[in-house]
């Protein structure tokens, strides 16, 4: 494990992250100046600003914002569970075709977009990080697709989404213990719950049918292992 990478979480802290103001040019910028245009391994039909070196960005990330507060870098790396979702839905269309989407925690937007490009009527992604509004933007222009944004926490919310999608986000108790009624109450009203999860310690071990299961290249910086075994669940 590189120094200063959370070896095998997945996302930064969702409930009681501090927000703070940021400038949209200058986190674009940013991400410009970090990143290349890359093809995630698992999802070669999409091109996102992701780092080609975790650790240097992780580490000047830390240096140049850890002093306004603002998390690691968690938009610029493609996280199995997001891969493994965005293949799901790619390879079947028809999961989001014409339908109102929600990809929840959405770091790059990679699931969201990927939502796009199969057809979804309207995508809105929602991540509290504030560079994941940058990084959306960027990245869902360099695939041609337009999806919405909101950095509100909207666990406990309900917009009425026919699908609602999340990757790689059961990698913490507190979390978690948050996101089970809330995708549970949205399930019981009708919405499609699909959850991509490569093996974190706190997804739910009842309620779930298995979709797919892949295996997903990822950066051995961040991870365990150079593929995760990655399934895509749905809420029962």
């Amino acid at each position: 494990m590189a120094r200063g990478l959370p070896h095998g979480r997945g996302r930064p802290r969702l409930n009681g992250l501090a927000r703070h103001p940021l400038d949209l040019g200058r986190a674009e910028a940013f991400i410009r100046a970090n990143t290349a245009l890359i093809a995630p391994p698992h999802v070669p039909e999409l091109r996102l600003h992701l780092a080609d070196e975790a650790h240097e960005l992780w580490l000047r990330t830390e240096d140049d914002l850890a002093t306004i507060g603002l998390p690691p870098p968690f938009w610029a790396f493609a996280w199995a569970g997001g891969q493994g979702l965005a293949r799901y839905l790619l390879d079947r269309p028809e999961t989001v075709r014409g339908k109102t989407v929600l990809d929840f925690a959405t770091g790059s937007g990679l699931v969201g977009i990927a939502a796009a490009k199969a057809g979804a009527a309207a995508v809105l992604c929602a991540d509290v990080d504030p560079f994941c509004r940058a990084a959306v933007r960027l990245n869902a222009g360099a695939n041609g697709v337009t999806v919405g944004f909101t950095p509100d926490d909207l666990v406990g919310t309900d917009g009425g989404w026919d699908v609602v999608l999340a990757g790689d986000v059961f990698y913490e108790k507190p979390l978690a213990d948050r996101l089970v009624p809330w995708f549970s109450a949205l399930a019981a009203r009708g919405a499609a719950v699909l959850v991509g999860d490569p093996g974190r310690a706190y997804l739910p071990r009842q309620g779930l049918e298995r979709r797919a299961v892949y295996e997903v290249p990822v950066t051995r910086a961040l991870e365990d292992a150079e593929v995760k075994r990655t399934t895509v669940w749905k809420l029962a």
